[in-house]
């Protein structure tokens, strides 16, 4: 875990300085350090900050850790350069992808279940939020997160809706800045003719319907 975490510190810091980014002369952690406390967040500590921050405060990692409320302020001001990462990051995977193979789904990342959507207070009980997880065969209340990954897994491209955005929705959202050629698995929910003809035109970029994952039996176009 010590040289993973070292490996994303560096590849934060050498983020911002390919960007020509400069830390405020009076900062205590930098903007590097906090990347890296959301990353390490997310990989290690299941999205819990709370948890990575007390973590990453060791004298050997971040000794100068910020406060939570602190942390919190500054976490809101290096999104967009955690969005840059993410883009750096996806346009390497996408050239080692050599197969050019790579799927695309959904899942949801609720607030809370039904019964407590009238005491949540993030949305305010708006039904745009209501979504159904057919994998579960239940509904959520929150947002849903639509991705493009490679074959081994890695991320390239995303985008966050509400919960009740269908995913055949998100064919016309993605950029699909795919390489020419490639071939995405997906299942029958992202079925729209339309939008993969134009693909497969423009692109040369073929979507195949998954009708059995797990024994990997599947129908193309």
């Amino acid at each position: 875990m010590n040289d993973e975490i070292v490996a994303i510190y560096c590849l934060c810091d050498d983020i911002l300085r390919a960007m020509n980014h400069r830390d405020d002369s009076q900062q205590q952690m930098s903007d590097a350090e906090v990347m890296t406390t959301v990353i390490v967040a997310v990989v290690y500590f299941c999205g819990n900050f709370e948890k990575a921050r007390k973590h990453l405060s060791e004298p050997q990692y971040i000794p100068k850790m910020l406060s939570r409320s602190r942390f919190n302020r500054r976490l809101y001001r290096v999104e967009p350069m955690l969005l840059m990462l993410f883009e750096a990051l996806g346009q390497a995977w996408k050239q080692l992808n050599t197969k050019s193979i790579y799927s695309i789904d959904s899942f949801p990342i609720p607030v809370c279940d039904n019964i407590r959507i009238p005491r949540s207070k993030i949305y305010d009980g708006n039904e745009e939020y209501r979504g159904y997880q057919a994998s579960k065969k239940r509904y959520f209340y929150g947002i849903k997160i639509h991705l493009i990954a490679t074959e081994s897994g890695e991320p390239v491209e995303f985008f966050l809706t509400s919960g009740s955005f269908a995913d055949v929705r998100g064919l016309k959202v993605f950029p699909f800045a795919l390489p020419e050629g490639s071939l995405v698995y997906a299942d029958k929910a992202y079925n729209d003719y339309e939008v993969e003809d134009l693909l497969l035109e423009a692109e040369n970029i073929r979507e195949c319907k998954v009708k059995c994952v797990k024994s990997g039996i599947y129908t193309e176009r």
